[in-house]
């Protein structure tokens, strides 16, 4: 499990490299999602003969829109030798299996960067559209404690 921990730590760490994103996740921090007392969140973890080979990171949401279920995809990430050779759909596939055993999920929902046109044609191929009508909010550091300390 440490073992596992420390591979998605680094996957994770590589996508956020690639993309400029800051990478603020630490180990622990994702030992405590994936196993801590509410375990919240799944993730799956590709290994091939040259080592970790891919990665996928989701969590459970619930939509009345929707009428049940689905699972957000918060993390893809898929070595670059490993790339077009079927390692993202099979990811995305066994995501889409244990959330539909786990949480009875009937959709997914996940977020591309705007200039990542790779990642979108993937996704489009797949059969993804974009959110009509949605724009993604985020609070985040001060904006979210000043939330949680609102009476």
């Amino acid at each position: 499990m440490e073992a596992d921990l420390r591979a998605l730590d680094a996957a994770l760490a590589a996508l956020s490299r690639e993309l400029g994103d800051p990478h603020r996740t630490v180990a622990s921090d994702l030992g405590r999602a994936l196993f801590g007392a509410s375990g919240f969140a799944r993730a799956c973890v590709a290994e091939g003969s040259g080592g970790l080979s891919g990665i996928i990171l989701f969590t459970p949401l619930f939509s009345t829109v929707r009428g049940g279920a689905g699972l957000y995809v918060s993390d893809v990430w898929v070595g670059e030798g490993q790339r077009g050779r079927g390692l993202g759909l099979a990811l995305l596939r066994s995501a889409a299996e244990i959330a539909g055993q786990d949480w009875d999920a009937r959709f997914m929902r996940l977020s591309v960067h705007d200039d990542n046109h790779a990642a979108r044609a993937f996704y489009g191929r797949l059969g993804f559209e974009p959110a009509a009508g949605e724009t993604l909010m985020v609070l985040t550091d001060e904006g979210f404690q000043r939330l949680r300390r609102m009476t």
